[in-house]
């Protein structure tokens, strides 16, 4: 299968403003693009990238004042294989965790596990470990919350999630990792594309968060939100939650003049480098 992703998102800047976004595909597929993504910027700047801490791709550079625009566009190939499933996979003791994970079974910026380790052990302290018990997180966020755009806010924690039931796709991800970890279980935060592949479509489409947990000795995908196997989900970057994988941070005041993402599939279609919309 064939994907096609990108992106098309516009700034207003009273001044010169340095930014860093994190809108690259993850390297771990750079062997599955067919098409490389080409990244365009309006005005023409230069950019150039880095890697953080986790190893997600940042891309840096100042936007001049007034309209900004970055476009991204790129095809992946994809085994087209629903997210697999794992039902047998135990749950690791700490003890015998690899170093790394540590990180992901400490509180972060918005996955308070000390205000939601005693409801996370009265919920799921009698469900078995391993991949049963994350799941059962899974089902319980995917129906505690309930799904609105119009009630979407970029400072809502899992706490303020699970006290308010409501939220978006990053919400039932900050709840069900603050879970996943209260319950001795390392969890990070994802963000990537996720297009209505195999699903009813639901435009406008938009970038998606899930959650990765380490059972069995790997990282294994969950999504709350969905709460089903999805197929084309492809990786931009990781890390313990929101706060440390921004699509777009500003090192100044901007307005968000427009956004527009797009994932659909593209098999059989003659591969193409697409261009951005003229102005």
């Amino acid at each position: 299968m064939l994907i096609r992703y990108g992106y098309d998102i516009t700034v207003t800047c009273p001044g010169p403003t340095p930014m860093v976004c994190l809108l690259t595909v993850h390297d771990e597929r750079a062997a599955d693009l067919r098409v490389p993504e080409q990244v365009v910027t309006q005005p023409q700047i230069e950019t150039r990238t880095y890697k953080d801490l986790f190893g997600n791709v940042c891309r840096r550079f100042v936007a001049p004042a007034g309209d900004f625009s970055l476009w991204g566009d790129g095809t992946i190939e994809d085994s087209g294989a629903h997210d697999p499933v794992f039902a047998e996979a135990a749950q690791v003791p700490v003890a015998e965790l690899p170093d790394e994970c540590l990180v992901y079974l400490m509180g972060s910026r918005y996955c308070e596990t000390d205000r939601l380790s005693q409801s996370a052990w009265d919920l799921f302290g009698q469900v078995a470990p391993g991949w049963s018990r994350v799941q059962a997180i899974c089902d319980y966020v995917h129906g505690h919350i309930a799904f609105d755009y119009m009630a979407a806010r970029s400072t809502r924690t899992a706490f303020e999630g699970h006290e308010e039931k409501v939220g978006v796709c990053r919400d039932y991800a900050h709840l069900a990792i603050a879970f996943c970890r209260a319950m001795n279980i390392p969890a990070r935060y994802v963000n990537g594309y996720l297009g209505d592949i195999g699903v009813p479509i639901n435009d406008p489409m938009d970038f998606s968060a899930w959650m990765e947990v380490f059972l069995d000795g790997r990282w294994m995908t969950f999504d709350p939100r969905n709460n089903i196997p999805r197929i084309g989900r492809i990786v931009v970057a990781r890390g313990r939650d929101a706060a440390d994988i921004p699509l777009m941070n500003s090192f100044g005041p901007h307005t968000l003049k427009s956004f527009r993402v797009w994932t659909y599939d593209v098999t059989g279609l003659p591969l193409s480098r697409g261009e951005p919309d003229p102005a």
